[in-house]
């Protein structure tokens, strides 16, 4: 049991705490007795553990092309992860097309065409890390 003495507005309070059972304290305040209902603790917040699915890269497209003119090739400005590639093989594009999707600095950065031509070859696929001046998609 614990003993408190308190003054509130000049009234003096004695004050005695017994056994707590089931979050109900035995409080005798000043010679009366009081069942009091306590609150609990609050459980500590679990946090939640989000699962995110690895996304699997696609199979390459094209990317070991011995006569890929790597001149001619759209480079990476800056390292990043390319999250989508909107051509194809064969595909003829004019300059301005967004060829590739580059996610950089958690901004998603269109990456155009310098040039008019056809896609001869596609050297990366989506999921994949690239540095900077990585040759990414062939225009010829």
């Amino acid at each position: 049991m614990k003993d408190y003495k308190y003054t509130i507005n000049g009234n003096k309070y004695e004050v005695a705490i017994g056994d707590i059972v089931d979050n109900i304290a035995d409080v005798t305040v000043n010679g009366e007795v009081f069942k009091v209902e306590m609150e609990k603790e609050p459980e500590p917040e679990k946090k939640k553990v989000v699962v995110k699915p690895v996304a699997q890269p696609a199979a390459p497209v094209n990317t070991n092309n011995p006569r890929a003119n790597m001149s001619n090739a759209l480079k990476s400005p800056l390292p990043g992860i390319i999250t989508e590639i909107k051509v194809n093989v064969g595909d003829d594009v004019k300059a301005g097309d967004t060829v590739v999707v580059l996610e950089a600095m958690k901004m998603a950065n269109n990456l155009e065409a310098e040039k008019g031509g056809k896609v001869t070859s596609i050297l990366v696929q989506e999921g994949e890390s690239v540095m900077e001046d990585t040759p990414l998609v062939v225009i010829e």
